[in-house]
């Protein structure tokens, strides 16, 4: 899909940008965010945001060019804007919001591996 050069009409724009920003807030579960990206987005605009989040967080984590470049087929361009936008705040709080589910991730599995010994001993 091709963006017109004509431009929609200030308010109505502000209209659909709310909507979607209520859309992304109604959005509970990850299975639900999946049902809908995967509708409203071509595979092609999935991917791109996709890759823009890994390399956004493989940057935050201290890999190299080099490796994001190979792993996620992306140009050092593409790398290079992307780190300048993470100075955003909206980059900031994307990256807060994955390194959270990671951290509650980490600790979910080493809970569950605590009940495991404990049930074993007994």
């Amino acid at each position: 899909m091709q963006v017109s050069k004509q431009k929609v009409n200030p308010t109505l724009e502000k209209q659909l940008y709310r909507m979607w920003g209520q859309l992304i807030a109604d959005i509970k579960f990850p299975a639900e965010a999946d049902k809908i990206s995967e509708s409203i987005f071509s595979t092609t605009e999935l991917l791109t945001i996709i890759k823009r989040l890994g390399v956004a967080y493989w940057l935050s984590k201290g890999r190299s060019y080099e490796n994001i470049k190979q792993n996620l087929k992306v140009s050092s361009a593409t790398i290079a804007s992307i780190q300048q936008e993470l100075k955003k705040p909206g980059w900031k709080l994307a990256l807060e919001k994955v390194m959270a589910e990671e951290w509650a991730s980490k600790w979910e599995e080493k809970i569950k591996n605590l009940f495991k010994r404990d049930q074993s001993k007994n």
